[in-house]
């Protein structure tokens, strides 16, 4: 069995999901199922033998050892982290707290389980982190793409605190011999991503008959990939990936912020005409930046193609069709998930910007 840290979170569940789908192994999901941990997006396993949820923190050391020496796992994948820039800049503590102290003591717990193992079972075992583009830093118009040896300049509190956890990891291979493996991924989307990021905010606002706010003038430009390519990619690195590389992930779908909201508009055009407001154009506005908002991401994703032979499934044009699907049929997901503390921020994040 694998253990999946952060397993109930977007990108978390639908790795679960995908592979007791299509690997059958089993799986021990622990999520410490703060705002954004939903197990509503693992209602489909709930009965699955294959699938032992833990309610918890990566950052419990002796909850971390227990459920390793229990269950004696031939690979752990580190989904958990805090992962939302906004966020970041009105409260980076948490940030702190989870990606980089929560990463280390993890670490620790998997380094001594890992010293403990013998034979084969040592020799297997692989440890994968997933990261993000954004501890690359920000990209000029004509740059070239983000590779695995891109400099690392994060410009938020979250991305700083990702590539910090990334540099722990790497030193705990290069130092300890822990065989890991760490992947970096650009902007994902699909089912089950919670509506405080770009895509899921604008459908439920947009359904809703409510503002759609873009940053600044929409020009930011960021590589989309959608997260069933993602899980995927997960997989292959785990499989075949060489211990101690990174991989970068990337969907090779470079959109500026306002291309995405005016292609969700025209789908709801044609999928919901009857919301409050159709065109759903008409609720576009734009609202002060945030702070270092970062101009573009794009990911070169010539090593992961080349070396293990892993390649988008999806085009953002068939992605997106498929994300505005999911959202619709499954209002009741939707509301569950916006609570009083969802509220709240929304309020907090966008109530002062004009």
């Amino acid at each position: 069995m694998i253990l999946v840290t952060g397993g109930a979170g977007f990108i978390g569940a639908n790795f679960v999901l995908e592979w007791l789908a299509r690997k059958g192994e089993a799986v021990i999901n622990l999520d410490k199922l703060t705002y954004a941990g939903n197990l509503a997006s693992l209602e489909s396993v709930k009965s699955d033998p294959r699938h032992v949820f833990v309610q918890g923190d990566i950052g419990d050391r002796d909850l971390m050892e227990r459920l390793l020496a229990e269950h004696q796992p031939r690979a752990v994948v580190n989904f958990a982290a805090e992962s939302h820039v906004d966020r970041s800049i009105h409260g980076p503590a948490d940030f702190i707290e989870t990606n980089v102290v929560g990463t280390f003591k993890l670490l620790e717990a998997v380094r001594a389980y890992w010293g403990g193992l013998t034979g084969e079972d040592r020799a297997n075992f692989r440890f994968l982190h997933v990261s993000t583009d954004e501890v690359y830093g920000s990209l000029g118009k004509n740059d070239p793409a983000f590779s695995e040896t891109t400099p690392y300049a994060p410009n938020s509190p979250y991305s700083a605190s990702k590539a910090a956890s990334d540099h722990l990891v790497r030193a705990y291979h290069h130092t300890y011999g822990l065989p890991v493996l760490t992947t970096n991924c650009s902007n994902n989307y699909g089912p089950c991503q919670f509506p405080e990021k770009l895509i899921p905010l604008v459908i439920h606002n947009a359904i809703s008959g409510k503002p759609l706010p873009i940053y600044g003038d929409g020009s930011n430009i960021r590589d989309w990939l959608y997260v069933t390519d993602h899980c995927l990619a997960i997989m292959a690195v785990l499989e075949k990936g060489r211990v101690g590389e990174t991989y970068n992930v990337g969907g090779n779908n470079e959109k500026t912020n306002l291309e995405v909201v005016k292609t969700l508009c025209a789908i709801l055009d044609e999928l919901h005409p009857d919301s409050p407001v159709v065109p759903h154009e008409k609720l576009i506005v734009f609202v002060k930046d945030r702070p270092g908002h970062d101009a573009r991401y794009a990911i070169d994703s010539s090593k992961i193609r080349n070396e293990l032979g892993w390649q988008p499934q999806e085009s953002f044009e068939t992605g997106i069709r498929k994300t505005v699907a999911w959202y619709l049929a499954n209002q009741a997901w939707v509301d569950n998930v916006i609570s009083g503390e969802y509220r709240n921020w929304v309020q907090t994040n966008y109530a002062t910007r004009t």
